[in-house]
């Protein structure tokens, strides 16, 4: 009996092992990647899984635990509750956003969100940078990333690329120096627009065949001789995509505006011209969109008028002029020239406050003790007449010397200013007292010299009136009462800084000897930071700590909703003072005449698009202008090769270091093949490179000797070389 007991055990294994599905390791791993990828949004754990993948042996059941964990550890499913697992992914198919990069480092942004995934050179289907894509996003393989392919390109955007020509007897090319393109493009002779070999030019992208190396392209514009000062300037703006010349119907209609001021305007308008007024500005400045007026009232208060160019009262909301304000959002600042956001009849004209001209304003007039305090405020229409043009210099030197032009006015205003600045500070707003690098340029644009360019007590004196005429605008509008509706309006936003970089922070300014309180409330952070800049100023690493904290930060962005100023302290900030050459401050105007006027509030997300977009241009306006600056930097410097200076390590990267000269702020790239003494690896949480076997560490902020050895032009890039 117990013989034939034992076989039938035997026998009832050997069933049971047999039983159910037998699938080999990988058929295994492909399924359950089926089956996550059936149901994306569901969560699974092994028992489930085997259910669904009809298994019923232990063994098999066991090794679908170990292939889950293996897919988490691969990031193609994620654990989400102990031992339940969801997929990761965003399906086989997917459609987002391509970017190009010459280095054929491209990339996919999933218009759900989520991380970009790398699209090899051969996987790219030809797609350019914007152009909105469907991918075939592959299986993620263990300790790689993800890729994808592109099957088609769903939407394309226009392709132009500036670069320089080289023209041959039958057809040409244009050899770009972008970033995100790393093939030339191909143009035939008929479609050259009477381009010479050595013209800078505009090119747009007409097709790119299937099988073809080289994108084929027609030239736009010619912008002239490579290496001439306007055809660069030109080049760096067509760049970034911004306009390097105003439309004649748009300088028309500007001509065609009348100045004149009637009866009505009169009436309708407070009379500042009798009041001392004046205004401050750059030496250089053309267009003056602020000015201060000054006098005392009989109750013993002092009357400030803060008077901004009336800029709405000229350019209707619609017209063609507004239209091309809004698209360009900003004037653009570069080294040698201003490109206006309004044409100049406007700018420099009939908006600009000059001296003994009669100019509307929009106004906002405080009524102050000698301490500072505002006591009243109105926001009004106005006629005012400056009565003097002065320079900051000649500010300044009424201040310092404490006699000259106005100087009862200058120097009441500025012992005001002194005072609504240290409430500012013990509020805590923060102190980036950063200098700007200027060159000093012959008529031909050529940089002959390097200066900085610092802020004194005229510069801040101007500075506390605008920023007080900001916050309050933005308070009239802002700031209501319990029970009421807040109307719709543009402020101007800066955010607490994230806590993992204030961390970062701290940690990098530790090594200099410095520390810094990241936690408590925010003022006790903003006073932390203030007191670690005032002990780096004058030391060498002053100008690097404050470039990593400006990092740390967060960017300031035009938004109609309301977070406060962080960097300034103000629970409502916003921009009125400078229409001439922004456009979020002409949407402030209107609005603020639409609400004194009792009108109803606009639609929020109109102007929260309008928003996003004067954010979007004024950070592509920075751009250009830093590109502008170091296209003169490497200018400035190409007639010094070989020569040897010191300076500071400004930045590090896998690619090389950067390195900023301390004679006259340039600079330079030391390129990580240069490093040659050993095999160097970038450490991005530490802002350094370290050598693998000699352990030698080049650090953010560590001083250096280099000797120049290369300028190139075209790519705007100072190569250095390390001097022993």
């Amino acid at each position: 009996m117990r013989k034939k007991s034992g076989k039938k055990d035997k026998n009832e294994k050997k069933e049971n092992k047999g039983s159910g599905k037998r699938m080999k390791k990988q058929a295994m791993v492909q399924a359950v990647i089926a089956a996550f990828q059936a149901s994306p949004k569901e969560s699974f754990n092994y028992k489930q899984i085997s259910k669904i993948l009809g298994l019923e042996a232990q063994v098999q059941k066991l090794m679908i635990v170990d292939i889950l964990y293996d897919l988490a550890a691969d990031d193609f499913i994620s654990e989400i509750d102990r031992g339940r697992y969801r997929y990761n992914g965003i399906g086989t198919v997917a459609i987002g956003t391509f970017s190009r990069r010459s280095n054929g480092k491209n990339s996919f942004l999933p218009e759900d969100g989520g991380t970009p995934v790398f699209v090899a050179e051969r996987n790219s289907g030809h797609a350019m940078t914007g152009d909105k894509v469907k991918v075939q996003l592959f299986a993620k393989k263990k300790g790689a990333e993800q890729e994808a392919e592109v099957l088609e390109v769903l939407e394309s955007v226009e392709k132009t690329f500036v670069g320089k020509l080289q023209v041959a007897k039958g057809f040409a090319f244009l050899v770009t120096e972008n970033k995100t393109l790393a093939n030339d493009i191909f143009i035939p002779k008929d479609k050259l627009k009477g381009g010479k070999n050595g013209d800078k030019a505009i090119v747009r992208i007409v097709e790119w065949p299937e099988g073809a190396k080289n994108p084929l392209g027609e030239v736009v514009d010619i912008l002239g001789v490579a290496g001439q000062n306007d055809a660069e300037m030109h080049a760096i703006l067509a760049e970034f995509g911004l306009p390097y010349k105003y439309p004649e119907n748009v300088e028309k209609a500007a001509e065609d505006i009348s100045g004149e001021i009637t009866e009505k305007d009169l009436a309708e308008r407070e009379d500042f011209r009798d009041v001392l007024t004046f205004t401050v500005d750059p030496k250089d400045a053309k267009d003056f969109d602020d000015a201060l007026s000054y006098r005392k009232l009989p109750s013993g208060l002092i009357e400030i008028g803060v008077h901004i160019a009336d800029v709405t009262h000229f350019v209707k909301p619609d017209s063609i002029i507004d239209k091309e304000a809004l698209s360009r959002a900003t004037s653009v600042y570069l080294v040698d020239r201003t490109i206006p956001m309004l044409p100049e009849r406007l700018s420099n004209g009939l908006c600009s406050l000059r001296p003994n001209e009669e100019k509307f304003c929009f106004s906002v007039v405080f009524e102050m003790t000698p301490e500072a305090v505002v006591k009243n405020s109105r926001i009004c229409r106005t006629l005012i007449k400056s009565d003097r043009r002065f320079t900051y210099e000649e500010a300044q030197e009424v201040i310092e010397k404490g006699a000259g032009e106005c100087e009862e006015a200058i120097l009441a205003m500025d012992g005001l200013a002194k005072k609504l600045r240290a409430k500012r500070f013990k509020d805590g707003a923060i102190a980036f007292e950063r200098y700007e690098v200027k060159f000093e340029i012959d008529e031909h644009g050529k940089p002959l010299s390097v200066y900085f360019k610092e802020s004194k007590d005229a510069n801040k004196m101007i500075e506390e009136f605008m920023l007080l005429a900001n916050r309050t605008v933005a308070e009239f509008v802002g700031k209501v009462p319990q029970g009421k509706t807040k109307k719709t309006f543009v402020y101007r936003i800066h955010d607490l800084p994230d806590p993992d970089k204030m961390e970062n922070f701290a940690s990098f300014i530790r090594r200099f000897g410095y520390k810094l309180k990241t936690d408590g409330s925010k003022t006790d952070v903003s006073k932390g930071i203030n007191h670690l800049l005032d002990e780096v100023q004058g030391k060498r690493e002053e100008n690097l700590i404050e470039t990593v904290a400006i990092r740390a930060m967060a960017k300031a962005v035009y938004s109609t909703e309301n977070v406060g100023h962080y960097g300034l302290a103000f629970d409502y900030y916003t921009h009125f003072t400078s229409p001439i050459r922004r456009y979020p401050d002409m949407m402030v105007h209107r609005l603020l005449e639409r609400y004194l006027a009792g009108g109803r509030s606009v639609v929020k997300a109109k102007y929260e698009d309008l928003c996003e977009h004067c954010s979007s241009m004024e950070q592509v306006a920075a751009n250009a202008e830093r590109a502008s600056t170091k296209y003169k930097q490497v200018e400035f410097m190409s007639d010094k090769l070989g020569m040897v200076y010191d300076g500071v390590i400004s930045g590090v990267t896998e690619w090389g270091l950067y390195v900023e000269l301390n004679e006259n702020k340039c600079e330079g790239l030391v390129p990580i093949r240069d490093l040659d003494d050993d095999y160097y690896e970038f450490d991005e949480k530490n802002y350094c490179l370290i050598g693998r076997r000699k352990k030698r560490q080049y650090r953010l902020g560590d001083p250096i000797t280099i000797k120049v050895a290369q300028a190139n032009l075209e790519r705007k890039q100072l190569d250095f070389a390390m001097v022993d």
